[in-house]
């Protein structure tokens, strides 16, 4: 799948408070792994979750090799909004 970077950093931003100890904990991932999904860079605590970047209008390209961070973003995203 590719998106532009800015439209995966609104999705992030979309996130419920706490939303991404609980991807972290549902997937058995640590917490920064799942911001460096989102365009975090602190690779000392955390890892690369199979995204890439290429620089380039509105943000650059993400690839996204495996799309189950982003499927429970969008989700949890779409849940909260049907709530409010």
């Amino acid at each position: 799948m590719t998106i532009t970077f800015n439209e995966l950093r609104k999705i992030k931003d979309r996130l419920p408070h706490g939303a991404i100890r609980k991807i972290a904990n549902q997937l058995n991932l640590n917490e920064e792994t799942v911001r460096n999904y989102f365009g975090g860079t602190n690779y000392r605590e955390g890892e690369s979750a199979g995204i890439h970047f290429s620089q380039g209008p509105d943000g650059g390209v993400v690839k996204i090799d495996d799309t189950t961070i982003l499927d429970m973003a969008i989700k949890m995203t779409e849940e909260t909004q049907s709530k409010n």
